[in-house]
């Protein structure tokens, strides 16, 4: 059936039904006037009236729009205030048209009465076809409906438990509330039953197995509760062999990710352990809108998630450079549609290229690069070593050359914690990296106006190539889930709070510092893939195997967020931190940069990790890490003695190549 003409169906059925209540009302007012014995010498003048104060009031409702709300069964109590106003409009409009009509000969009260009866009357209609709806949907078939239990009496839940009663079509049959506040505990909302608390979830849903009721369902209704509650409900949840949502927070609901009526899967920011961090990003804005900004590693999960937001503050110019072509044809498909104001370029490119990353700074009057372009896979770069420096030790040089030499005013680096005490080679390169920009601003000193900072990141959820998005293939495939060690652990934040800590740090740094989120305690992988395969609805090691394939080369158990040799700095965010260690100067540097490339060129590999290593001299290959407190073995001594010995080794190596 065609939508226009159901449309049109019921603004017909609803203007009949107000010129129902108005002639009705009206003619009742006189009734009750003369108590059910209207005079024969006043029949006349209601005759002659009622047609004239149906149009009238008619007319008040098509300016007032009441006829266009028909849908009665949803209507409140403001609802009922706008129904008394409307009617009372329409009475005053009625009563102007009768006294032109009629004059003073007219009786009073029948005004009075008639807008009394036409309100209530009204108002019967509206509440009698609400609890209509109300009832067949409680009498509805349930044979087709899945039983519900909704875990929170508060907003959230009972404005579930009303729209599921009030719509059918959704499926579901709600069989009653779970709370934690014992003092809601036997009381009734919407009319369900508040059963009990989370605790007593397993004896309720058996209680209804033995009347052959099913709960297949349960919705946590608890926007505003932390992660770890949400876990701990979830799992709670799990074990009643109940499949468990989450009902959206207002945030999902503004956003549009979520209409009012839907519930999501528990998403994987539920079991990060810890609140996400907001971060006030007010002096990004600053720097950002109305300027010029590169992004290398553009079309990565952290370089795409930085060109969407960077979008937001409204850049002059948005330039996205990344080797990944395809990727990159994405990210501007995605970008044009969101943002189709935005003036945006999009640059296939290699960072190792000086003369084309030359060429894109100074054609575009660069003021910002945010330089995500990295390898970052460790197994794969303890296999790829030379390709591993070439890119992201030479090319970050090139970069930040290129930057010196234009002036660019801001270059921040995205790191690694697994630059620190590295143990891959990836980390390794790293750790490089931080320790040639750090150069790049303490030699060359008042001569260099750009700002080189960096920030150190732990895993990333869901970003491409991490553990969640490769756990959640494994469990849908039916198992097994692969962890590598059972004591593996590892700092996990939210791809958003990456991208604001990115941005929160061009903003707040001064020059060679490097950036922490505080990432809350560190996660054990095997424990983030048990409550990965429990949210999916399964039993670890029983519906999905747990197997364990041992350490891979380069990993290490637990990764470590700064060198106990590097001072630790407050910044007017509580939950970020600057470390600040030793740094080498650029004329110590130039010559070890060149003799790497003279090495990359000969591609010798077991040369090149020598070369590093007398940067990095707490460089461990093949240490996969011990517990935490045996860790701790970089000191502060031993930190400023490496660094110190770096002028001694780099001469030497300057010394063999001009011989």
């Amino acid at each position: 059936m065609p939508l226009l003409y159901i449309r049109l169906r019921w603004r017909l059925i609803t203007l009949i039904g107000h010129l129902v209540v108005v002639s009705l009302s009206y003619v009742l007012a006189w009734l009750l006037r003369f108590d059910f014995a209207i005079p024969a010498s006043e029949l006349p003048l209601l005759k002659k009236t009622l047609l004239a104060v149906v149009i009238a009031k008619l007319v008040v409702f098509v300016m007032l729009r009441h006829h266009l709300q028909p849908w009665w069964r949803h209507q409140g109590f403001s609802d009922m205030l706008r129904l008394l106003r409307n009617k009372a409009l329409a009475s005053v409009g009625g009563a102007l048209t009768i006294y032109l009509i009629a004059g003073t000969a007219f009786p009073r009260s029948v005004y009075i009465l008639d807008f009394l009866l036409c309100f209530m009357i009204g108002g019967l209609g509206m509440s009698s076809v609400r609890i209509y709806h109300e009832l067949t949907a409680s009498r509805m078939n349930r044979s087709n409906t899945k039983g519900l239990l909704i875990y929170g009496a508060g907003v959230a839940g009972i404005a579930l438990a009303r729209e599921i009663r009030e719509n059918p079509l959704l499926g579901y049959r709600v069989l009653g509330f779970l709370d934690d506040d014992q003092s809601k505990v036997n009381n009734q909302l919407l009319g369900f039953p508040v059963l009990g608390t989370m605790e007593d979830a397993n004896r309720i849903v058996a209680s209804f197995a033995e009347e052959n009721v099913k709960v297949e369902e349960i919705a946590i209704a608890m926007p505003s509760a932390s992660s770890a509650h949400i876990r701990a409900a979830v799992e709670a949840g799990q074990r009643t062999g109940a499949y468990c949502r989450v009902v959206p927070g207002l945030g999902e609901l503004m956003s549009g990710k979520l209409s009012a009526g839907q519930v999501r899967d528990v998403a994987v920011k539920d079991i990060l352990g810890r609140p996400i961090v907001e971060l006030d990003l007010e002096a990004v804005k600053r720097m950002i809108e109305g300027r010029s900004v590169l992004v290398t590693g553009a079309a990565g999960s952290i370089g795409s998630e930085l060109c969407h937001q960077i979008a937001g503050f409204e850049p002059f110019r948005l330039i996205a450079v990344d080797q990944a072509e395809s990727e990159l044809f994405r990210l501007e498909a995605e970008l044009r549609a969101r943002f189709p104001k935005l003036n945006v370029i999009f640059e296939v490119g290699d960072i190792c290229d000086s003369r084309h990353m030359n060429e894109v700074i100074d054609d575009h009057a660069i003021t910002s690069i945010f330089h995500a372009a990295a390898y970052k896979h460790v197994p794969l770069m303890e296999r790829q070593i030379c390709e591993a420096v070439q890119n992201n030790v030479l090319g970050t040089w090139t970069l930040a050359q290129a930057a010196c030499r234009a002036n660019v005013p801001n270059f921040l680096l995205i790191s690694t914690d697994k630059a620190v005490n590295p143990t891959s080679i990836m980390g390794l390169t790293k750790r490089v990296t931080e320790l040639l920009l750090s150069a790049q601003r303490k030699t060359i000193g008042n001569a260099v106006k750009t700002k080189f900072v960096a920030v150190r990141f732990g895993n990333v959820l869901v970003s491409n190539g991490s553990v969640v998005p490769t756990f959640q293939k494994q469990i849908a495939a039916g198992g097994p889930v692969t962890v590598t060690h059972p004591e593996m652990r590892r700092y996990f934040m939210t791809v958003r709070e990456a991208v604001q800590l990115v941005l929160q740090a061009s903003g707040m740094g001064r020059g060679s510092e490097i950036f922490v989120l505080d990432m809350g305690t560190p996660v054990k992988i095997v424990d983030l893939a048990r409550n990965l395969i429990t949210l999916a609805g399964f039993k670890p090691d029983e519906d999905i195997e747990i197997r364990y394939t041992g350490l891979r080369p380069g990993e290490k158990l637990y990764e470590e967020l700064s060198f106990e040799g590097e001072d630790i700095v407050a910044t007017d965010h509580p939950k970020i931190r600057i470390f600040k260690g030793p740094q080498i100067s650029f004329r110590e540097v130039a010559p070890w940069v060149a003799e790497l490339q003279h090495l990359l060129w000969k591609r010798e590999a077991g040369p090149i990790i020598d070369h590093l290593h007398q940067l990095v001299p707490e460089y461990r290959p093949g240490v996969s890490g011990l517990p935490e407190s045996e860790t701790s073995v970089t000191s502060i001594g031993v930190t400023a003695k490496a660094v110190a010995t770096v002028p001694e080794r780099i001469g030497i190596e300057s010394k063999s190549m001009a011989s």
